[in-house]
């Protein structure tokens, strides 16, 4: 985009030599996230038609920076056009590093104590950074208020209860509602409330936390951002792990402000509902009114942190009729359907050399998708990379310096999302995809790996990957 382009310009003194989309950054949001890399370097660049949370964003970063909190720099603006340019934070988020480092509840030390990073991080933007921060360009409320509370209860009301099939009583439920909010509202909310603070707006880098899209901040309590960050769907975490960081988040706390943990706790899991229904109505308006099903795919997470809470949480306040919404949900066969629990498809994921031997699908179903990558730059005629394959850093660094490589992975990721969303509402357990090149050494492999990682993020599928020529070649490179 020319505007991107420009600010890039302004920024490094160098033109911009390639606009890249980055895969799957769209969310529900609608934002356009672009990286833009020049001889200088690279950044990231943003286009969104909302101007009040362009804004707001852009206050807040400036302000976090001169607390020397870890948010991307800002490199330019150009809100005429709905644009900004900010630091380039990599490509690995909490949410993927949490994934690359678990076997299902058993989650590995890196990972945990990179939630232990981010968890002591928070306070300083509840507090330290709260404290002054320009809350008039909060964006669409300057604070969590009655009317905010009242827009994420109706957005669960209407978009997930009502077009999920669940029976309420209307009057009922609004009682209900109005208790829950006094409760919410009674507790201190005086802070700064990130309001999204959840495991794919953190950013890993050199094995510490960076934070985004904090962009829909306002005042309010602290309760939410943690409760957030711990009952956050996908990410699945164990309850002694949850209780383990919430422990944690309130030492930490300590050193900003006087912790009361009977206080806090008195209006902790008030919120960590409310969380989970405003994700639900996401999930509802994205899934089942504009018909997007993977957002449907977090449900069963969050279903489980409803039973986990109905099974060791009671609330100060008796709210008869939203109690009696869950235990509706969590019998309904029609989400329990869109649980992973059902059928994991498992895709197996070969690399592969067109000289040589070609994949075997042992599933007995004869074969799947085979993808030519021999059309894509060759790393294997620079002698650098001879002795390299495509999962070292060079390697992968080169072709993802190629924007014929990023166009391919585009176009193979949306063709086997299409055959894994109906292999899975089909109940089918296996999918074959391969990737070939002249040596089966370089690009198949990165396109392999690629693959893979873009898969692990989809709920209710296992990506397996095996690379045949490196099996044979570079068998240290498999070990590694």
């Amino acid at each position: 985009m020319d505007v991107l382009r420009k600010l890039y310009e302004q920024h490094f003194l160098t033109p911009a030599e390639k606009v890249t989309p980055l895969q799957g950054q769209l969310g529900g949001s609608g934002r356009a996230i672009l990286r833009v890399a020049g001889p200088s370097g690279s950044a990231i660049g943003i286009v969104y038609p909302v101007r009040q949370e362009n804004v707001a964003f852009l206050e807040f970063s400036r302000h976090f920076h001169r607390y020397g909190l870890p948010v991307p720099a800002i490199y330019g603006e150009d809100l005429a056009q709905d644009a900004y340019l900010e630091e380039d934070l990599g490509d690995t988020t909490l949410f993927e590093f949490l994934g690359a480092n678990r076997n299902r509840d058993v989650i590995a030390k890196p990972a945990i104590e990179a939630y232990r990073k981010v968890v002591s991080v928070l306070p300083r933007f509840q507090i330290e950074a709260g404290r002054d921060l320009n809350y008039k360009v909060c964006y669409p409320r300057s604070s969590f208020d009655r009317q905010s509370v009242a827009w994420d209860l109706n957005y669960f009301k209407y978009y997930f209860l009502r077009l999920a099939g669940i029976s309420f009583s209307e009057q009922a439920l609004e009682n209900d509602f109005t208790r829950l909010t006094k409760l919410l509202l009674a507790a201190p909310h005086d802070y700064f409330l990130y309001r999204d603070f959840q495991s794919r707006n953190v950013m890993l880098r050199d094995g510490q936390p960076f934070f985004l899209d904090y962009q829909g901040g306002r005042k309010g309590a602290l309760q939410y951002d943690i409760a957030s960050l711990l009952f956050d769907g996908k990410a699945d975490l164990p309850p002694a792990l949850r209780q383990e960081l919430l422990d944690h988040y309130l030492e930490c706390l300590s050193g900003f402000a006087p912790v009361d943990r009977d206080a806090f706790m008195e209006y902790y899991y008030a919120y960590v509902y409310i969380r989970i229904m405003q994700a639900l109505g996401a999930y509802g308006f994205r899934g089942f009114y504009e018909r997007k099903p993977h957002f449907l795919q977090s449900v069963p997470y969050a279903l489980k942190n409803l039973q986990w809470l109905a099974d060791n949480v009671k609330l100060p306040v008796a709210l008869p009729t939203l109690m009696e919404a869950f235990r509706g949900m969590l019998a309904s066969e029609k989400l329990k359907q869109l649980g992973p629990s059902v059928t994991v498809l498992v895709v197996h994921i070969f690399s592969f050399s067109f000289h040589h031997e070609m994949p075997t699908d042992k599933s007995g179903n004869g074969g799947g998708f085979i993808f030519d990558a021999r059309s894509l730059p060759n790393p294997g005629r620079e002698e650098r990379f001879k002795q390299l394959t495509g999962v070292d850093a060079a390697v992968i660094d080169y072709l993802n310096e190629q924007e014929s490589v990023h166009q391919f992975i585009a176009h193979a990721q949306s063709l086997v999302d299409s055959s894994v969303a109906a292999y899975q509402r089909r109940g089918f357990r296996n999918l074959m995809v391969s990737f070939g090149c002249t040596g089966g050494q370089h690009r198949s492999v990165f396109l392999a790996e690629q693959l893979a990682r873009h898969l692990r993020l989809t709920s209710g599928v296992e990506a397996v990957v095996r690379h045949i020529e490196l099996e044979k070649n570079f068998p240290e490179k498999i070990a590694k």
